[in-house]
């Protein structure tokens, strides 16, 4: 794990995620993991948003157009729906369906403290810088949405 992932209290779901990722044998065997989850990726639903999408969802300086809504939910967690515009845009659906899967639905002090960063943990180092910035924007957008809804309940 990073080393600002070491230490902060990030929700269960997504911990569990990166050891079993972590878990995975060889770099072709966690891109074809990868590969499988952004499969799993389906956009966002029309009674959350439509085309065209707000520019205020918008993930600044992400190559495949990505779009972040956070919905509260009645036990003051959030629900993450995204949009990836770019249909070749693999590790940004991948990084949607893991915030979603794994963020939805957790305490949002626990959201508010998973680092940008993580980003590498998932994918590695190996990816494009543009690709990577796009995707950490991706995690920062979700976790500005869950510190703006701490903040909301205190």
């Amino acid at each position: 794990m990073s080393s600002s992932a070491v230490g902060a209290k990030i929700p269960a779901r997504l911990a569990e995620f990166l050891a079993d990722l972590e878990a995975l044998g060889d770099r072709s065997e966690r891109i074809e993991a990868l590969i499988g989850i952004a499969k799993r990726y389906r956009p966002v639903p029309p009674e959350v948003a439509t085309p065209p999408y707000d520019e205020l969802h918008k993930v600044p300086a992400c190559e495949s157009q990505a779009y972040v809504w956070a919905l509260p939910q009645d036990d003051g967690t959030l629900r993450f729906h995204f949009a990836v515009l770019n249909p070749q845009g693999i590790s940004a659906m991948a990084m949607a369906v893991i915030l979603d899967e794994n963020l939805s639905g957790a305490p949002v002090a626990e959201v508010a403290a998973v680092p940008s960063d993580i980003v590498y943990t998932i994918f590695g180092r190996e990816l494009s810088m543009g690709k990577s910035m796009g995707l950490m924007a991706m995690v920062t957008m979700v976790r500005a949405a869950a510190e703006r809804a701490a903040a909301a309940r205190s």
